[in-house]
């Protein structure tokens, strides 16, 4: 390549008016997002989509794979990261994982300068990256807007519909096949007026376009906040809390045993333990109970205590506070969940008048938890409540909950659900906030206030989004488990064998 063209001048000189009918091409690492290392995305990947030990094989090898690409090739280098990330993976959990997980960790890390003037190119949008397409497509065509993305392809058998772990035939989207994927996309149409790179490898393709500006390298540049971008995220998924840099993911995995081990600790000497002690016992393990307001006494019938739903634990810590037993309904329990469930759990069938009858059943015995969002939200938002617990009395107490969770998350859609307890006490100094609301008054409920089941549950759901500073929104439970999981999270019972 000609010497003049090495020499582009920095993002800092970049105007971003002006750019409605421009056509943008960027690169992603150190361009788009601050970091210029893929490390923390391959190390999600392999932990979500093939688990903790292919996470540790990642770690293990990435100073030679850093070693080889630094020294010797860019696509040798990120070849033997797509290997030891997806080898032998299925494609499809791949594919969840990258949608489910990447896009909160990239959300985090995107450059205001450059990625508002990728943003202000008003034509067409182009990422071209040397990650694998699958983990960056979902986050660049909701976060930031990108109309394509040009990355590196997995190979997948597709006998077994597994990742082999080797590219396809077109290689890594480094250098020339970057240069090469742009003239392709852009074939029926006049090239990128903007061209966006941090390094020598996207010179080619920056070649090509009538302006190119460099991204230099600055840990501290300004990051766009979540909310600006253009779909903020309201759902993910994952264990890990924290972005696993090579340093971060390092002490995770160290602290995976002796974390398991503190949670088989917290959770069995805690179970025996009456209700109104075991908030002395949590401190002394370790566990941050904080609890406000002044819940109603016991009495029969009982009340209604509705909550937010931050983890499965959440009926549990409720009844602590309390220091009382209370019972708790749910969408789907496991059976180690229930068997190590201090109180008693019943499941609901999804059938309308036999839910309300069971839960009617229930306060006629005593104080009941119900969590009408049907299911748990990481983010600081409330899903939709579900109408059903104002039909069934007027003794409602709404109680507002907060998880603090530093190292594993304690809910998940694609995971093993019965270990959510599990990773929620495996955090080292793991927090609950538990603050009870006063009880709506008379003219609040649907029976003696003559309200309609859905101003009762958005009055409800209003009143703890403003106790703990979050946003009410209208999404579902539905809507979390399809752009999660891939399915409505049903749990759909096996067909019955005909029997000739």
């Amino acid at each position: 390549m000609p010497a003049e063209h090495q020499n582009f001048p920095s993002v800092a000189h970049c105007c971003d008016t002006g750019r409605e009918a421009h056509a943008a091409a960027a690169d992603l690492d150190g361009t788009l997002l601050v970091s210029r290392s893929s490390f923390p995305y391959f190390f999600l990947l392999a932990v979500e989509a093939g688990g903790f030990l292919r996470g540790a094989a990642l770690l293990l090898l990435s100073p030679a794979i850093l070693l080889v690409y630094k020294l010797f090739s860019e696509a040798a280098g990120i070849k033997m990261l797509i290997y030891v990330a997806v080898a032998g993976v299925r494609a499809r959990d791949v594919e969840l994982a990258a949608r489910a997980v990447l896009p909160r960790f990239y959300a985090a890390d995107v450059r205001r300068d450059s990625w508002r003037a990728f943003r202000a190119c008003g034509r067409r949008r182009v990422v071209v990256t040397a990650n694998p397409r699958v983990m960056v497509e979902e986050f660049a065509r909701e976060c930031l807007g990108a109309d394509k993305v040009l990355g590196t392809e997995l190979e997948v058998d597709e006998r077994t519909g597994r990742a082999t772990g080797r590219v396809t035939a077109d290689g890594v989207m480094v250098g020339r096949r970057k240069r090469e994927a742009v003239e392709r996309e852009f074939k029926a149409e006049p090239l990128p007026e903007l061209g966006l790179g941090d390094r020598e490898s996207d010179h080619a393709f920056m070649d090509l376009c009538k302006e190119a500006y460099m991204v230099p390298y600055d840990r501290k540049a300004a990051r766009v906040p979540a909310a600006e971008l253009d779909s903020p995220i309201i759902f993910h998924d994952g264990r890990l809390v924290q972005r696993p840099d090579p340093f971060v993911a390092l002490l995770t995995l160290l602290w995976l045993p002796f974390g398991f081990a503190l949670a088989l600790l917290r959770v069995f000497l805690n179970l025996p333990v009456p209700a109104p002690f075991v908030r002395h016992t949590y401190r002394l393990t370790g566990i941050r109970l904080s609890i406000r307001g002044s819940p109603p006494p016991a009495r029969t019938p009982g009340h209604l205590f509705v909550c937010n739903h931050r983890t499965a634990l959440d009926p549990i810590i409720i009844s602590i506070a309390l220091g009382r037993p209370v019972a708790c309904v749910t969408y789907s329990v496991s059976p180690v969940s229930v068997s190590l469930s201090p109180i008693r759990a019943v499941a609901l069938s999804r059938d309308r008048a036999a839910d309300a009858a069971r839960i009617a059943a229930l306060l006629e015995e005593g104080d009941v938890v119900v969590c009408p969002e049907g299911t748990t939200c990481r983010e600081p938002a409330l899903l939709r409540f579900s109408k059903l617990f104002a039909e069934l009395t007027d003794r409602i107490v709404p109680v507002a909950v907060k998880a603090r969770q530093g190292v594993f998350y304690a809910s998940t859609v694609r995971g093993w659900k019965c270990m959510d307890p599990f990773f929620f006490f495996m955090n080292p100094r793991p927090a609950y906030e538990v603050t009870f609301l006063p009880p709506l008054r008379a003219e609040e409920t649907c029976g003696s206030g003559r309200r309609t089941p859905e101003e009762v549950a958005n009055y409800v759901q209003a009143a703890i989004a403003g106790t703990l500073g979050f946003t009410c929104t209208g999404l579902t439970r539905k809507d979390k488990y399809m752009r999660l999981g891939g399915n409505d999270g049903k749990l759909r019972p096996e067909p019955e064998k005909k029997v000739e």
